[in-house]
């Protein structure tokens, strides 16, 4: 076998290799981008539902529970209280958050103990949007930039 007959189906299959790697990121990304779509749809069907402490239904949820059952439509198991849920992901700063990700407030009298959770559902000119269960409100949307939330801010974090 000589060298030039050789390197043809070499050069063949590391190009169908490059062209295979590189395809699937972008159909990685696709799927990645629909199960947060569904992530943030899901969270939004619950707009309305009364809060209930360790509610998890549509009679009445907590805001860990609108995050996990958000997130379990996709087929993500997340913890099921805000302080393990806060675990999970990569950290993003207040700056860097986008749609899906997960944020975090400290609502008690500590500041740093994480005790609120929300779901970023769209970022907009005039800041970014999450919904959450709110003990007043219900399940609702806010802006993570208003005055009350931004000052209990603690961290976002990113499941996909």
């Amino acid at each position: 076998m000589n060298t030039k007959s050789f390197l043809k189906p070499f050069h063949l299959i590391c190009f169908l290799g490059v062209v295979l790697t590189f395809g699937s990121c972008s159909s990685a990304r696709k799927i990645r981008n629909q199960n947060i779509q569904q992530v943030v749809e899901t969270a939004k069907s619950f707009h309305g539902t009364p809060y209930r402490y360790g509610g998890v239904n549509r009679s009445g949820m907590d805001c860990s529970a609108l995050v996990y059952l958000s997130f379990s439509s996709v087929g993500v198991t997340l913890p099921r209280t805000t302080d393990e849920q806060s675990k999970v992901g990569k950290k993003v700063s207040k700056r860097k958050l986008r749609q899906g990700d997960v944020v975090f407030f400290a609502t008690g009298k500590r500041r740093r103990k994480v005790t609120h959770a929300g779901i970023v559902t769209q970022r907009t000119g005039g800041g970014i949007q999450f919904i959450h269960a709110s003990t007043s409100l219900g399940v609702t949307e806010d802006n993570v930039f208003s005055s009350y939330w931004s000052r209990r801010f603690i961290r976002g974090r990113r499941v996909f």
